[in-house]
């Protein structure tokens, strides 16, 4: 007997079948012609593609787009060179292509002595060469008398640097905010440094600039002296200045175009930020005078407590609106590719620990 319903259920299940089949070898299709398209686009290059989230994609949507990734070539360098905090070794990236680390790092007393070496032996095992940094970063006064042949503390620290630096492969020299009455003595000191070190690889950071300035950094006269000239290239905006990236890409294309036109490719290291920095439309911290105290209780109608001990204080609360600027893999490779672009065959970071960990598959070792 025969069903016409059945029939039809039936037809319309196959109708369904055939419609779903066809969508799926058509779906089939385009996935095998993306995939030629990518190859061939690739077909160039020996490097394997690296998969990068789109962090921003992430914190812009919503669902399955916060994965979205793109696919970018890994860049080459001749040298990465990394900064690593004394005590923070456990940053050290288990595989990523670092061909030189600086330890930070030995200090300079108020006698011209080297203090605080790091001990080489926490590195045992961790490939690359090794760099002793000796820093000075904010006591000019310290650094105006240790240069200053006058004063016996030159001789001193250089014998000091001599023996520290005898199981690392070289010394990295961080003297910041020279002026330029100290410029002679610096690089007399540099070269007294170069001569005392045979063998070894001397370095110096500098600060970032886009022309020559009225201090100690004459990128050219530095250049003639030591092997490498790591240019720190970052706090475009810092703490005091108005919010801003720490390292803008039009910025740092002028810094690495000016060093790249004073510094030998092959000494130059360009120097990346892995840190971001935020900046508060207010910040209460600081001194204020009893005039300034009572205003605020009065404009923020606020009743005044007193501690055990009799000193009065109050509270209250406000918003504050954070503005913050940093790097992840994604801008950390747009950049080391325009240095790439530029002509830069070294580029550096400050620091491990600090980094967006995907950024270690965007870079190869040459």
């Amino acid at each position: 007997m025969d069903c016409p319903i059945a029939d039809a259920e039936s037809m319309q299940t196959t109708h369904y079948r055939h419609y779903f089949s066809i969508k799926f070898i058509v779906f089939g299709f385009l996935v095998i012609l993306l995939g030629f398209a990518v190859l061939g686009l690739h077909a160039q290059s020996d490097v394997p593609l690296t998969l990068v989230r789109d962090v921003t994609a992430s914190a812009t949507t919503s669902g399955a787009e916060k994965d979205l990734l793109f696919a970018v070539d890994p860049l080459v360098f001749n040298e990465v060179w990394a900064y690593l905090m004394y005590n923070e070794e456990r940053f050290i990236p288990v595989q990523a292509g670092i061909s030189d680390l600086a330890y930070f790092s030995a200090r300079i007393s108020t006698q011209g002595k080297l203090f605080g070496v790091p001990d080489i032996k926490r590195l045992e095992g961790v490939p690359g060469r090794k760099h002793l940094v000796v820093a000075e970063v904010s006591n000019q006064a310290i650094l105006h008398f240790v240069l200053n042949p006058e004063y016996p503390l030159r001789d001193i620290l250089i014998a000091d640097i001599v023996q520290a630096a005898r199981p690392y492969d070289g010394v990295n020299i961080d003297f910041e905010m020279l002026p330029l009455a100290d410029k002679a003595n610096f690089m007399e000191f540099l070269r007294l440094l170069r001569t005392a070190l045979p063998g070894k690889i001397l370095s110096v950071c500098v600060p970032a600039r886009t022309r020559l300035m009225q201090d100690a950094y004459n990128y050219r006269e530095i250049a003639a002296v030591v092997d490498r000239i790591l240019v720190m290239a970052y706090d475009e905006h810092w703490s005091g200045s108005a919010a801003g990236p720490v390292a803008s890409m039009n910025w740092t294309r002028r810094v690495a175009t000016w060093a790249l036109e004073n510094i030998p490719a092959e000494k130059l290291i360009m120097g990346m930020p892995f840190y971001g920095r935020a900046w508060g439309n207010t910040n209460p911290a600081g001194a204020y005078k009893h005039s300034s105290i009572s205003r605020m209780i009065d404009e923020k109608q606020v009743l005044p407590d007193r501690t055990d001990e009799g000193i009065p204080t109050f509270f209250f609360s406000e918003t504050i609106t954070y503005t913050v600027f940093y790097d992840d893999s994604q801008s950390l490779y747009t950049r080391a590719a325009q240095y790439k672009n530029l002509g830069t065959k070294n580029i550096g970071f400050w620091r491990l620990g600090q980094e967006d960990p995907l950024v270690w598959s965007l870079l190869l070792l040459e």
